[in-house]
C-alpha cells in the first residue's frame, strides 16, 4: 500500500515537472550525463522487469547503465529479483530465500542469476547493483559468492553497489569505499552523513529530495549525485542544469534518445 501511495504523489510530481520549460543543458553537462535504466526497459506485460530482455532493450539504445537488486536463493545463487517473493511481477508466489536456483529456474526462467547478468552485461553496460535486506544464511559463502562473481569487473569503472542502508554494505567490504552508494528514500540528510562521514561514493535519491546544499557538499567532497527518477525531457533538463551525471529513470531509452539528440544539435 505503502509503495501504491508513494507511486501516485511520483507521477503527480513527475507530470507537474514536465510542463515547466527548462533551458537547454550545456554541452558538458550532455556529455557527462549517464542514463540508468532503473530494473531495464520493462512495462511489467510485455517486457518484464530485472530481466535480460529488459536490459537488453536499455542497452541497445547505449544507454550507460543498468540497475539490478541481488537476492539469494535457499542454495546461494545470487539472483536478479527486486521483491523478496515473485508474485507482483511474475503472477507466482515464490518466495526467492526458500527456493534453489533450480527450481526457481524451472518455474521462472526469465529471473536471470548476477552470474548470467554479469556475463552479459558486465564492462558493456555500467552495473548499478542493490543489496536487499534479507536473511544471511551463510554470510561468509554470500560474501565470497559476491567476490568471486565481480572479481573479473572493475569496482568504480565497471559497476557500483547500492544500498537503502550503509550497514548493508558490510557482504562487500572487499570492494573499495568508492563502488558504494548509498540510496535515500525520505532520509535523505542521515544518509548523505553517513555518505560523507564514511568517505562512500555519493549518494542518490529522489531528484525533489536532493536539495542544492546536498548537491554542493557531496560535490565538494569529489562524490557522485544520482537522482530518480526523471521521465520527462524538461526534468532531465532540470537535473542536468543543476549538476547531476547519474540519472536513474524508468524511462531511460526515451531520455537516453533525448540526450543523444540535444547532444547533437549543440555541435
Amino acid at each position: 500500500m505503502r509503495e501504491i501511495f508513494q507511486n501516485i504523489a511520483m507521477n503527480v510530481v513527475d507530470a507537474v515537472m514536465a510542463i515547466i520549460p527548462r533551458a537547454a543543458p550545456s554541452r558538458a553537462s550532455l556529455e557527462v550525463c549517464k542514463i540508468v535504466s532503473h530494473r531495464g526497459e520493462h512495462d511489467n506485460d510485455t517486457i518484464l522487469e530485472n530481466t535480460l530482455a529488459a536490459y537488453e532493450q536499455a542497452r541497445a539504445v547505449s544507454v550507460w547503465g543498468i540497475e539490478g537488486d541481488i537476492r539469494f536463493t535457499a542454495d546461494l545463487v545470487p539472483v536478479i529479483c527486486h521483491d523478496a517473493t515473485t508474485e507482483r511481477v511474475f503472477g507466482e508466489s515464490i518466495a526467492v530465500a526458500d527456493t534453489s536456483f533450480e527450481e526457481l529456474r524451472r518455474r521462472l526462467p526469465q529471473i536471470p542469476s548476477l552470474d548470467e547478468v554479469i556475463a552479459q552485461f558486465g564492462g558493456s553496460t555500467h552495473l548499478m547493483l542493490e543489496i536487499k535486506d534479507e536473511p544471511r544464511p551463510d554470510a561468509a559463502a554470500q560474501k565470497q559468492k559476491l567476490q568471486s562473481l565481480l572479481g573479473p569487473l572493475e569496482p568504480v569503472r565497471d559497476f557500483h553497489m547500492l544500498a537503502l542502508n550503509p550497514a548493508l554494505f558490510e557482504i562487500v567490504d572487499f570492494l573499495p569505499k568508492a563502488a558504494l552508494l548509498p540510496v535515500a528514500e525520505l532520509n535523505t540528510a542521515a544518509m548523505s552523513r553517513a555518505s560523507l562521514a564514511n568517505d562512500l561514493a555519493g549518494l542518490a535519491g529522489h531528484y525533489l529530495l536532493m536539495t542544492g546544499q546536498v548537491l554542493q557538499q557531496h560535490r565538494a567532497r569529489g562524490q557522485k549525485i544520482g537522482t530518480g527518477f526523471p521521465a520527462s525531457k524538461h526534468c532531465l533538463f532540470r537535473e542536468l542544469n543543476r549538476g547531476v551525471e547519474w540519472i536513474f529513470t524508468n524511462e531511460a531509452v526515451k531520455l537516453q534518445r533525448i540526450r543523444d539528440r540535444q547532444l547533437s544539435r549543440s555541435r
